[in-house]
């Protein structure tokens, strides 16, 4: 559905993306992970249309984005980390305005309106202005609006930044709908649960680089399933091992403080690395 090769964007002195190189299946709900300024927001650009890439192509449901732009447009929702929403209009008028750029008709609006609002728990809410909606809401609002010309893609960029943790977990289980009902999912975050949640598979981008890419189990497990955290003089240390028994040997030999835990995703960004996903 999804089809990278060789991506490259260059903002004068600074090179953003380097040579991405990435595949993303129909249906797949696919996870891009890492710190803010890594390059995820840029490539969310490109792909759909709003920035264009130094080199490279990319092709989203076999429509080259830069040949065939509209074409490609059709088939991609976005819904981007800063709330774009018309705060003067109510929830209905906001999806209809979207759903008239789009080219589609006003029945058509009219019913999508009605299925995508309550797919999202705000119909009984449509007529209100969106200003008086809370930030949860007003996320969800952008969902429905992204899902309204029923797109193939939907691409996600940091979309719970700013909710607590009860708003981040009900639109946890919203976009697993979502991604149930069929649509492939491009999700962007530096949230590590997010991610071992959400996803079928992680790419972890690094300075505009794709450093690893598999699985959220098969990439912790390559990294070290159990890790023993060292509080020293110089600071923490993370050390990695296959089992308990290992770590539990490592840690007992130490005299500083060591604790045990489960590893996650952000312990191999920093394996990997050196430094913290959220840094």
């Amino acid at each position: 559905m999804i089809e990278i090769e060789n991506l490259t964007k260059k903002y004068k002195k600074i090179t953003a993306l380097t040579r991405l190189t990435l595949h993303i299946k129909a249906g797949e709900f696919f996870g891009y992970l890492g710190p803010n300024g890594a390059g995820k927001t840029t490539t969310v650009k490109i792909l759909t249309s709003l920035a264009k890439p130094s080199s490279g192509t990319a092709r989203i449901g076999g429509c080259d984005i830069i040949a065939t732009p509209l074409e490609a447009k059709k088939l991609t929702g976005v819904v981007p980390q800063a709330i774009n929403l018309d705060m003067e209009l109510s929830a209905r008028e906001n999806l209809m305005i979207h759903g008239l750029l789009y080219g589609m008709s006003r029945s058509v609006i009219k019913e999508q309106t009605e299925k995508w609002l309550d797919f999202v728990g705000l119909l009984p809410h449509a007529r209100r202005a969106v200003r008086a909606f809370s930030g949860g809401m007003k996320r969800r609002l952008m969902i429905a609006r992204a899902l309204l010309h029923t797109p193939a893609v939907l691409f996600m960029d940091e979309p719970t930044v700013g909710l607590d943790a009860s708003g981040r977990r009900n639109l946890w289980g919203l976009l697993k709908r979502i991604n149930k009902e069929g649509a492939t999912i491009f999700l962007t975050t530096h949230y590590i649960e997010e991610a071992e949640t959400l996803c079928d598979r992680v790419g972890i981008l690094d300075q505009g680089a794709l450093i690893a890419l598999d699985k959220p189990t098969a990439l912790i497990a390559a990294a070290g399933k159990v890790v023993v955290d060292v509080y020293g003089d110089t600071g923490l240390q993370s050390h990695f091992f296959q089992d308990r028994r290992a770590a539990g040997t490592f840690a007992a030999s130490r005299r500083e403080t060591a604790t045990l835990r489960d590893a996650n995703l952000e312990d191999v960004f920093v394996k990997l690395t050196g430094r913290r996903v959220t840094a």
